[in-house]
């Protein structure tokens, strides 16, 4: 009886040391396997700012590849475009609020001259270009171009990954489409205001704002009724005009808000500053405005992004 026990031990000994070296070239396997993907962030997004100054810019949508030993084979990767990933964004996201749905990027806004990635063997990344044209986007909407891994030749693509919504954002020298808080000093009628205003690109030399003290609200219809439009320049000069059903008149005389923009330097640090000076009117009531609105910026960061 002790022989057989000891036998009985002896082979649960055996098995578990079989058992532990097919687990450990699992794990090795896993360890070393080579997987590919494309990059993005949340949500599959991958998003970039573009210069409404700019006629045309180009983007990079980028894949990768990783894994503990380097490829022996180029992976060669075919992209296709499809509408379906953002009905399945706008459904998961939004449901019912049509309003704050994406858009897909229009055809004539964009270029793709290859729709084929090759990351080589033995690196680890390849990126594909995509030509832009942002003039005539809005700030208040999201645009996608969006791509997916359609077919491709070696290795595992991460199921995860093998989507990606590319964004497009504009911005322009004074604001970026997710709008950029200016601090705000000024008078309103012979009383001193405090506080920020939001402000967002409308093309290479525009910018929207509220008027007066008015409260920002991501809202076409507020934005009809209380937005105005700054155009500025080369000089600097800021022309104010109304962005829907508001009226303004711009008043050029006050010294102190000559409705100009500069860039200001005190020694420390730089500012975006505009010093605007206009009446408002709102059904029976008229509103005088003195403004300035500043925002502190570093030059050398300004095309980060």
């Amino acid at each position: 009886m002790k022989n057989i026990n000891n036998i009985l031990v002896v082979l649960i000994i055996l098995l578990m040391g079989m058992l532990s070296c097919d687990n450990d070239e699992i794990f090795e396997m896993e360890q070393y396997k080579n997987v590919f993907a494309l990059i993005s962030e949340t949500d599959n997004i991958y998003s970039k700012f573009y210069d409404l100054r700019e006629p045309e810019s180009v983007g990079y949508l980028s894949a990768s590849c990783g894994g503990t030993n380097p490829t022996k084979k180029d992976i060669n990767i075919s992209l296709v475009e499809d509408p379906l990933l953002i009905e399945a964004y706008n459904k998961t996201n939004f449901d019912v609020e049509y309003n704050k749905y994406a858009h897909a990027l229009s055809k004539s806004r964009y270029d793709i001259d290859s729709y084929h990635l090759r990351i080589p063997a033995g690196e680890i990344k390849s990126s594909l270009p995509i030509r832009i044209r942002p003039e005539g986007l809005s700030p208040d909407s999201t645009y996608f171009i969006p791509l997916r891994i359609d077919l491709h030749d070696s290795y595992e693509a991460n199921p995860e990954k093998s989507y990606v919504l590319f964004e497009i954002r504009i911005k322009n020298f004074y604001a970026k489409a997710n709008g950029t808080t200016y601090n705000l000093v000024g008078k309103e009628q012979e009383r001193s205001i405090f506080g920020t205003k939001i402000m967002h690109p409308l093309g290479g030399n525009k910018v929207r704002i509220m008027a007066g003290t008015e409260a920002y609200l991501a809202d076409i219809e507020v934005h009809k009724k209380y937005a105005l439009v700054l155009e500025i320049s080369e000089e600097g000069k800021v022309h104010i005009i109304p962005y829907g059903d508001i009226q303004v008149n711009q008043i050029d005389d006050d010294p102190e808000y000559p409705n100009i923009f500069k860039v200001n330097y005190d020694g420390y640090r730089y500012y975006k500053t505009f010093l605007l000076r206009y009446d408002f009117t709102i059904g029976d009531n008229t509103y005088r405005m003195s403004e300035e609105l500043r925002l502190q910026f570093d030059p050398e960061n300004e095309d980060e992004q």
